[in-house]
């Protein structure tokens, strides 16, 4: 597998992988999501390529003091290849360059397949609470007909 940044030429694809390994919500926009990431200074996305089919994508990016991952995804067809492993590998080393020394991950509770992949490449709980807050003035996804 072959990874590079993602370009807007990728979007199509890459929300069609995310739509196959289920990371895709209603009240999310994937094109919109990577159009922001791909528009800023401190993010951007990568592709894993497979005979230039996209396999593997995520979008990485940081504030200066801690990066984050979203979108982690290896097409269902792919798993068990090192792709995830390898893609994470170089969203580590993109936020290294950045001057970055450390990443956060957030993983939704009960996917613990997910979570057990982190902890193989080294993560572990850091007995956080997760808050949020739109900012946006959509409701939040607990609301009847929320999003988030």
């Amino acid at each position: 597998m072959q990874i590079r940044p993602m370009t807007h030429s990728d979007i199509e694809s890459v929300a069609a992988l995310w739509q196959a390994c289920g990371l895709t919500r209603p009240w999310n926009d994937p094109d919109a999501d990577i159009r922001f990431a791909l528009s800023g200074p401190a993010s951007t996305g990568l592709v894993g390529l497979d005979d230039d089919r996209v396999v593997a994508a995520l979008l990485v990016g940081h504030d200066g003091h801690r990066g984050s991952v979203y979108y982690v995804g290896v097409h269902p067809d792919c798993r068990g290849g090192g792709h995830g492993r390898r893609i994470m590998a170089a969203a580590e080393d993109w936020l290294r360059g950045e001057g970055v020394w450390k990443l956060n991950l957030l993983v939704r509770k009960g996917n613990d397949s997910v979570l057990h992949f982190y902890q193989a490449l080294g993560y572990d709980d850091q007995e956080n609470v997760s808050l949020g807050k739109r900012l946006d003035g959509l409701p939040d996804r607990a609301a009847p007909g929320g999003r988030q």
